[in-house]
């Protein structure tokens, strides 16, 4: 059945579209703005995975280049491995679906969508997260929503959803939110140092934005959804777990008490490895269960004493674990920082370049060239354990971006530091929001590598447990309070603002006070962690260090360009090669040399000089000769398409009879200008009054 139908919203006339286009799938629908098109689709195999044990969901997001109209860039010339922007709207259609299939479901499930067009005015992201939830929605396979997604920006004042590209360049926020038709499910975004109000104001307009849509997708499934697949029947044997709660309550309660994250996992795996030998003989084959049931006392243990305000580590539900920074920890590198939260540590570093430094994005809204690059690193260590490593994984691209957000609203303009500038930040330990601690460590690297940073910023976790009418929000979370928690919600930003977001929840219905007792509360972790931050380091330093490249800049004549330059680059090649310096030429005639050695670039600044110098009578130049007039004189070359003649009085003080007696071909003389013709150009130099000139006066090239 083909069925197509469309919502207004602020003006924009959001199509969904199904039963024309990959009709084989469980679920497909067209999802449509403007000229911005994208499919999606969901499938689902008919038997569950053999192992079980985790929901085995696979979510691409997918761009195609002939979606605006180019050919890819690339070698192949045919689309490749997902890229950075691709690989982190998977992950904002993954994070919102994943909590709503149903405890239990094994099945494999892979959610496809794929960018056939797209107007470079309307944003494709939202639409792909609409079309996540609308093709499960309409499909048989389990699926507690639906959602929508939706951008929210505010130009001189005014929320916008579903703004335009144009709008959003005006933007002084960007968030990202899904909501359901009762609560706010995800949101990750930026806002340019926004309060937390301001934030609360576009979260819940956000989430009111989207209900025309979730009702437009329970139309389309009551008009063409198909019979859902039962939820998966779970069923728990009773007899086996009071057994399991009868001998490893205790040792479970002993084993949650020890405060120090690897005592405490390797408590636990002997709690389980015990309780597991003690039930073998009486029920046999039963270990994986076992497990379960205790990580499922272990989940109602926490939780239950947090709600006590008693913390796997004791705090209290607002105390900020204890922090540890220092700075210049690499000798060589241009900046760098250590920073320790509890057990979370990240050692960051950050380099300074220039130029061809930058990124090159191969966006379907065109070409974008980043000059800050922000890169997360989580290797396996971090949490004790051995495995392979294979390149930077999904997780580790969405923390680098979030962090990458919060970093970018306080650099200093091109104008004023005109370097291309990456952050790097490996998490060597972890027990919780690694991404917040590489906030705080890239601040104080950019400090210490004496970028003018416009306010330090640091970043926060908060969780939240909630179990009826019992509240508790967590300041600084663990990761077991991550994961046994029922939201994860990180801010940063400076003292007097907001500059990224990123919050996942896992129940519904978070009310607003909720949601602003918790921003407030991260305010005041946020102000905490920038106060032990400002004893290490409070503001950047005043001097770049001796190792970070140097930006020197000087105008020449533009008719002067293609002689620096020199037939196919010869001649900048030869400057870079000869002195070291990085060396780049704009059309204006501005000249940029970049060197972390002085001498370096005085000497390509110097050459480009000489290259470029319009000679004047007076000066002493330093010269060969490149041809003999007999009887008459010789021709002196003294700078790259610049010579002269030196008559043959003017080669010295005594009658001179023969030009050779004095020089010969290649020579090196030194001479004066004494006279330039201003009609023809031509240059008059003599040899004999630069007798007694300075060797410092004399100019060479």
């Amino acid at each position: 059945m083909h069925i197509k139908e469309s919502v207004m919203i602020n003006g924009r006339k959001i199509t969904i579209e199904t039963g024309k286009i990959a009709k084989q799938a469980d679920g497909a629908v067209l999802v449509r703005c403007g000229d911005s098109v994208v499919l999606v689709t969901a499938v689902a195999s008919n038997t569950p995975r053999s192992e079980g044990g985790f929901l085995p969901l696979t979510v691409d997001y997918v761009e195609k280049s002939y979606a605006a109209g180019k050919i890819p860039g690339n070698y192949f010339k045919r689309e490749g491995r997902l890229s950075e922007v691709e690989i982190l709207n998977s992950r904002m259609i993954d994070r919102p679906i994943r909590p709503l299939f149903p405890e239990g479901w094994f099945f494999e499930t892979q959610i496809m969508a794929t960018v056939l067009s797209h107007d470079k005015m309307h944003p494709t992201a939202p639409l792909a997260q609409i079309g996540a939830s609308a093709a499960l929605h309409i499909s048989d396979i389990p699926f507690h929503g639906p959602i929508a997604g939706v951008q929210v920006a505010r130009v001189n004042g005014n929320l916008i959803a579903f703004p335009t590209m144009e709008e959003l360049a005006k933007s002084d926020m960007d968030i990202s939110l899904v909501a359901s038709a009762d609560a706010i499910v995800m949101v990750e975004g930026e806002l340019d140092t926004l309060d937390e109000d301001t934030l609360l104001e576009a979260l819940f307009f956000g989430q009111d934005a989207v209900q025309p849509v979730i009702a437009l997708q329970n139309r389309l499934r009551e008009m063409c959804g198909r019979e859902k697949r039962p939820d998966p029947v779970i069923t728990v044997d009773q007899v086996l777990k009071a057994r399991v709660e009868e001998i490893a309550r205790e040792p479970l309660v002993r084993a949650l008490s020890k405060v120090e994250k690897l005592p405490r996992y390797a408590a636990l795996d002997k709690v389980s490895e015990e309780t597991c030998a003690a039930l073998a003989e009486e029920f046999p084959g039963k270990a994986g269960e076992i497990k379960e049931f205790i990580g499922t006392m272990k989940y109602h243990l926490v939780r239950s004493w947090i709600l006590k305000n008693e913390r796997l580590d004791k705090r209290d539900t607002t105390t900020v674990r204890p922090i540890e920074s220092e700075v210049s920890v690499l000798p060589m590198a241009h900046g760098s920082a250590l920073f320790t939260r509890g057990e979370t540590q990240a050692l960051v570093v950050a380099t300074l370049g220039y130029g061809m430094d930058n990124q090159k994005m191969d966006l379907l809204t065109g070409e974008e060239f980043r000059s800050f690059m922000l890169h997360y690193n989580f290797p396996p260590f971090s949490v004790g354990e051995a495995r392979m490593v294979r390149g930077p994984g999904r997780r580790e691209i969405g923390h680098g971006h979030l962090a990458y957000r919060a970093i970018s609203k306080v650099l200093p303009s091109k104008d004023d530091f005109p370097y291309v500038i990456r952050v790097v930040s490996e998490i060597t330990e972890s027990n919780g929001s690694s991404s917040m601690a590489t906030v705080c460590g890239a601040t104080l690297a950019l400090m210490d590598s004496g970028v003018p940073i416009k306010a330090p910023v640091a970043g926060i976790a908060m969780g939240l447990i909630k179990e009826g009418d019992d509240v508790a929000i967590l300041t600084d979370i663990l990761g077991d309070e991550d994961h046994l928690g029922d939201m994860d919600f990180k801010v940063a930003g400076t003292a007097t603002g907001i500059n990224a977001v990123q919050m996942d929840i896992k129940i519904e219905g978070l009310s607003r006070e909720i949601m602003k007792n918790a921003l407030y509360q991260a305010r005041e972790g946020r102000l905490h962690i920038l106060g032990e931050m400002a004893q290490t380091m409070d503001a950047p330093r005043a001097q770049l260090p001796p190792q970070a490249p140097r930006i020197y800049t000087l105008n020449i004549n533009p008719d002067k360009i293609r002689d620096v330059i020199g037939p196919g680059g010869k001649v900048i090649r030869g400057l870079a090669e000869d002195t070291g310096a990085k060396i780049d030429i704009v059309d204006s005639g501005l000249v940029t040399v970049v060197s972390s050695d002085e001498n370096s670039a005085q000497a390509a600044i110097n050459a480009i000089r000489n290259i470029t110098r319009e000679p004047e009578i007076g000066e002493v130049y330093e010269g060969h000769v490149v041809k003999i007039i007999d009887k008459f004189g010789a021709i002196v070359e003294f700078a790259p398409n610049w010579s002269g003649l030196i008559h043959i009085s003017e080669l010295d003080d005594n009658n001179v009879a023969e030009i050779t007696d004095v020089v010969d071909i290649d020579d090196k003389v030194v001479v004066k200008v004494i006279k330039i013709d201003s009609k023809t150009g031509k240059i008059r130099l003599s040899r004999r009054k630069a007798f007694d000139v300075d060797e410092k006066d004399i100019i060479k090239w």
